[in-house]
């Protein structure tokens, strides 16, 4: 359980300090023309543009997104207060969530929603399956449900999407903001771009295409005013292998406002639980090996999970190193992905016909504990927190868009303020702060540590934090480059304590080129050099073992990444 968790929304206001333009270099301040720069202005300008990072990279969604608006500086002296932290308020989530409706699962929407509730959750996703069944019946059916939840717990959101098919790839988890139309555009989406209802789930070509043609609907649905915003998500990327690089920049290049991000941690996290006791799986359930349309490049170690987080995430100068790198936003995230709760006592209602009906009758009691699932609820296990401006769906997908956004497992840490410093600029987790060449930048993290025991019943203590630095290098020529040579921990820091809070500080020094840091820590409990050496990571996860994985005894945080941007 998430202790000491208070649900007063209503009364939070929101202030933060916009960056002012007129503090910006004249390379970076887009509101001075070229002909006005000096030579060695103009000459940084070009750099910056080759690089991906400024003018002509913005239709590719780099992380400049004009004058002075990259990101909304924080105030450097804001403090965690009431819920707040950095100058937002930090709403733990889950996206990836399954019912009655999807052919695999069995809960109701409201079980989920009071047990996301229970646990501390402030928003949640209903990701039923996307299937022949669901894109007919279930798309429509369960939205009476998930109105009827927002009804009856007013203080957890409670969106409405579905889990994708994607075409020539994995799965994905795609949502609207809530209106009049969220049924009738995830219904023609899910006719129209689903990889199953499509037949078009094979690695080829055209499949690729139509996966970015189904992204591109989603920005035209939003254009278009038929909904108020809708975003894509790649779930669980590395358990089939079948997500190659070059179709997760392609998703991103397509749409970067709607095509975000990926779970950096899957769900089923109970799955690698010991038999009898547990599933005897793998954590996630990455216990795959390569098929045919998985992407040959990939190792073998890429099918299975690092201390519970996806191999694209804990790889240090991994794949999603690599995407960082060229300065492009690519945020990562981690849900339940809950279909069927470990040591949960419930089963399928009697009789029934889903393929008829599009869901399933609706749970009852089983009689016995069942240990064989892998999955908890929402919020029992993983939390994704997002730096909102307000208690409101817009402010949890404006968030999410923006990049505030870390994730934890069994209650690791309770809060994260993390601010990269340079003079009185500052800015959080997404942004980018923006500098004179040469400045002086800190990075400066404020963590809240545990607030009580989790659903395991003990209080976990936070052995160490990393920091993680890399070079912005600019786009690749190749788009299945997934590694990054200059990203390695540049610090750690024992902590090594349990209760209260701890302040670390780093700094960065006087920058000259554009960097990227991010945050992880861990209980230290399971440890192993990197893939790419101590030099490059001497303490990382290391690789679960299949069929022997208590997820509480390896629990691990990361952050999204912070830019540094000289001129």
């Amino acid at each position: 359980m998430s202790h000491g968790h208070r649900h007063d929304h209503g009364h939070h206001h929101h202030h933060h300090v916009n960056g002012d333009s007129t503090s910006l270099p004249p390379a970076l301040d887009m509101n001075v023309p070229d002909e006005e720069l000096t030579p060695s202005q103009l000459s940084r300008r070009s750099m910056l543009r080759r690089t991906g990072l400024l003018g002509a990279g913005l239709a590719a969604g780099s992380v400049l997104a004009g004058a002075g608006e990259a990101a909304a500086a924080v105030p450097a002296s804001a403090a965690s207060t009431g819920g707040r932290s950095g100058g937002y308020l930090w709403l733990a989530g889950d996206h990836h969530i399954h019912t009655q409706y999807s052919s695999d699962a069995k809960y109701r929407v409201i079980d989920h929603v009071r047990q996301a509730n229970a646990h501390g959750l402030d928003w949640m996703v209903i990701t039923d399956h996307g299937s022949e069944a669901h894109a007919k019946i279930g798309v429509e059916k369960v939205n009476p449900d998930i109105v009827a939840a927002r009804d009856q717990i007013d203080d957890t959101l409670v969106f409405q999407g579905l889990e994708w098919n994607i075409p020539a790839a994995e799965h994905g988890t795609v949502f609207v903001h809530p209106g009049k139309n969220e049924v009738a555009v995830l219904k023609e989406f899910e006719n129209s771009f689903d990889g199953a209802v499509k037949k078009a789930t094979a690695s080829t070509p055209a499949n690729e295409a139509l996966a970015i043609a189904g992204v591109n609907f989603l920005a035209e649905q939003v254009q278009r005013r038929k909904v108020k915003d809708a975003l894509f998500l790649a779930n669980h990327p590395a358990r089939k292998g079948i997500d190659s690089p070059h179709e997760i920049r392609a998703w991103r290049d397509a749409q970067p406002t709607i095509a975000v991000g990926m779970e950096g941690a899957p769900g089923h996290q109970a799955a690698g639980i010991k038999a009898p006791n547990g599933p005897g799986s793998g954590r996630g359930f990455y216990d795959n090996s390569p098929s045919a349309d998985s992407f040959a490049g990939y190792p073998l170690e890429s099918y299975r999970t690092w201390g519970g987080f996806d191999w694209m995430t804990a790889t240090v100068g991994g794949l999603w190193d690599s995407l960082l790198a060229e300065g492009k936003p690519w945020w990562i995230t981690a849900n339940s992905d809950s279909h069927n709760v470990y040591a949960d006592t419930a089963v399928r209602g009697p009789g029934g016909d889903f393929n008829a009906n599009g869901k399933y009758n609706d749970p009852v009691y089983g009689g016995g504990l069942n240990l064989t699932d892998g999955d908890y609820w929402p919020g029992q296990y993983s939390r994704t927190h997002v730096g909102a401006a307000s208690f409101s769906y817009k402010a949890v997908m404006d968030g999410i868009r923006a990049g505030r956004v870390w994730v934890d497992h069994g209650g690791l840490i309770s809060g994260l303020n993390a601010q990269l410093r340079s003079g009185s600029r500052a800015v959080t987790l997404g942004g980018v702060l923006q500098v004179h060449r040469g400045s002086q930048v800190d990075l400066v993290v404020e963590i809240s540590l545990a607030n009580g025991p989790n659903w395991s019943q003990f209080v976990p203590q936070l052995a160490r934090v990393d920091v993680i630095q890399g070079d912005v290098t600019g786009t690749v020529s190749d788009k299945d480059t997934f590694a990054t040579p200059t990203t390695k921990v540049v610090k750690s820091f024992d902590v090594n304590k349990s209760t209260g809070s701890v302040r670390l500080t780093y700094s960065l020094g006087r920058l000259d080129t554009p960097v990227y840091i991010r945050l992880r820590g861990t209980d230290g409990n399971r440890s192993a050099v990197g893939i790419n050496g101590a030099s490059v990571d001497p303490a990382g996860p290391a690789m679960d073992v299949l069929g022997d994985a208590d997820p509480w005894k390896d629990l691990w945080f990361y952050s999204n990444p912070m830019w540094v941007l000289p001129a």
